[in-house]
């Protein structure tokens, strides 16, 4: 065992020489990708749409195709689904991603061909290791198991064809290499259960006999399994069962909510934890510092970017930028076009440049994921930021949380009404509150002006909700596990209501 722990760190070392050589030459990079691209699709359907054949340069591109979301792109996966092919991309598409959403209650089934598993999803977790490697180069992650939380999958049969659907990480178990399988628990007949509730017993029960060094997962459900690991085997914390356990690779929420509830669960200094930002469109970025928390943006991967200032993004032809062009310290929504046939497609996300040599990353929200009711436009970023100072200077931790807009009568003004479910309750709830107040008017400017003498906004309403709340809620709603997560803002009070209507038990 400590041969193969060494020769796989030696495998994952060699990849950092080109990782190095993307930083150094990132625009040349992101050429040659977009080239390839543009070559590898003008024969479908929707390169002869838009003339791909004399396409040489970005900005022929983005004269001659439209930006796109999913309905635009919708009546072309529908065509792939029922088994046509060669419409968004030149080879076979057989597996589809399917994505829960967190403002619409539609799924989406994003289309995965085979390029982009290798060259993309695999890549990136590829180089997770490579550089976890390289920054613990006394690592011993090889020489257990790694703890991987996939999501569920089906078979579909269409004119004797047989597509496959699921969340991306139930995509990826099913695809990976055979030594990846053979490293990793639970196995994927456990991984992959539909019932989520049967498959975190049997998960805690397995996962626990093995020498876990790695877990991977979203933090919200990866927490819900370790303490249920804990549950059954009376320990306190996890390294009482996994005395090998060197880091938990994180992505799909905002980790620091999460980090202090991970810090007692697993007492340890060298513990590490390395953020991962994957999609079901793409694999994007890798935390590549122990010191920080921004991510790499990784080029490399099939993918080419456009960046739209937000402000911009609901105008009706926004103009996008290139990674050329791109500052720090400014919030852009994220297009891309890649090698599985999303072409200049809106991915909903937001992020925000901590630095552009090399081209570093943190994500910021969601276009659609906000609070903008008054002229406030609170994004998920400030609300976290401002979670975080009033917990630390409260002695408090939150589990899971949202928030929506409030709309009083009688000529009062309005508020935030925020629904968190508390880790480690602070002991002067209305101190609480009063220091997140004012984190959020420190860190916004338009709050801060609506906040002013309570003329628009009034001060948080901020609900402590029981142990479980979240957990049941999105059990009722048949949205337990896998990638599915709390909306943490919303612009109107559909998710609050049917939270508090579960509380009140009047559904």
């Amino acid at each position: 065992m400590p041969i193969f722990n060494s020769f796989l760190s030696w495998l994952m070392k060699k990849r950092i020489h080109q990782i190095e050589l993307f930083i150094k030459y990132p625009h040349d990079v992101q050429l040659e990708w977009f080239k390839k691209l543009i070559v590898s699709a003008k024969d479908t359907e929707w390169g002869r749409k838009f003339k791909y054949n004399s396409i040489s340069t970005p900005v022929q591109f983005k004269d001659r195709v439209p930006i796109n979301d999913y309905n635009s792109l919708k009546p072309y996966i529908d065509r792939l689904r029922n088994g046509e092919q060669n419409l968004l991309w030149n080879t076979d598409i057989k597996w589809y991603a399917k994505s829960s959403g967190t403002t619409s209650d539609k799924s989406k089934y994003i289309p995965v061909s085979s390029e982009a598993l290798e060259e993309c999803h695999y890549k990136g977790g590829r180089d997770l290791l490579s550089i976890f490697i390289h920054n613990h180069p006394d690592s011993r992650i090889f020489g257990g198991r790694g703890l991987v939380m996939g999501g569920s999958s089906r078979i579909t049969e269409v004119n004797n064809e047989s597509y496959y659907t699921g969340d991306l990480s139930a995509i990826l178990i099913q695809n990976m290499p055979t030594w990846v399988q053979f490293k990793s628990t639970p196995h994927h007949s456990i991984a992959l259960m539909d019932e989520w509730e049967s498959k975190i017993e049997k998960m805690a029960r397995v996962t626990s006999e093995h020498n876990v060094t790695s877990i991977s997962g979203v933090p919200s459900w990866a927490l819900v399994l370790i303490n249920r690991i804990l549950e059954n085997t009376g320990k306190k914390t996890l390294l009482d069962i996994w005395p090998n356990l060197e880091v938990f690779f994180h992505g799909g929420v905002n980790f620091n909510p999460y980090r202090e509830q991970f810090k007692r669960i697993i007492p340890s200094e060298t513990m590490s934890y390395t953020e991962t930002y994957n999609a079901s469109e793409g694999f994007f970025g890798i935390q590549d510092r122990t010191d920080h928390t921004d991510m790499l943006l990784m080029l490399d991967y099939g993918i080419f970017y456009e960046f739209i200032p937000v402000e911009n993004v609901n105008d009706e032809n926004p103009i996008t930028i290139d990674l050329t062009d791109v500052v720090t310290d400014k919030n852009y929504a994220v297009v891309i076009s890649t090698n599985g046939g999303l072409w200049r497609y809106l991915i909903g996300d937001t992020v925000r440049f901590t630095s552009v040599d090399p081209y570093r990353i943190q994500i910021t929200g969601r276009t659609k994921n906000f609070i903008n009711a008054f002229g406030e436009e609170l994004i998920i970023d400030n609300a976290e930021r401002a979670l975080a100072i009033a917990c630390t200077k409260c002695n408090a931790s939150i589990a899971e949380y949202t928030a929506a807009p409030v709309y009083f009568n009688d000529n009062k003004n309005a508020a935030h009404e925020w629904l968190i479910e508390f880790a480690i309750p602070p002991e002067n709830l209305e101190f609480f509150t009063d220091t997140f107040d004012n984190a959020l008017k420190s860190l916004n400017s338009d709050y801060e002006a609506k906040r002013y003498k309570n003329m628009v906004l009034g001060e948080p309403i901020i609900k402590p909700m029981p142990h479980n709340t979240f957990y049941k809620w999105l059990k009722k709603r048949d949205k337990l596990g896998g990638q599915n997560k709390v909306p943490r803002l919303s612009n109107n009070r559909f998710y609050i209501e049917e939270i508090l209507n579960l509380l009140n038990n009047k559904e």
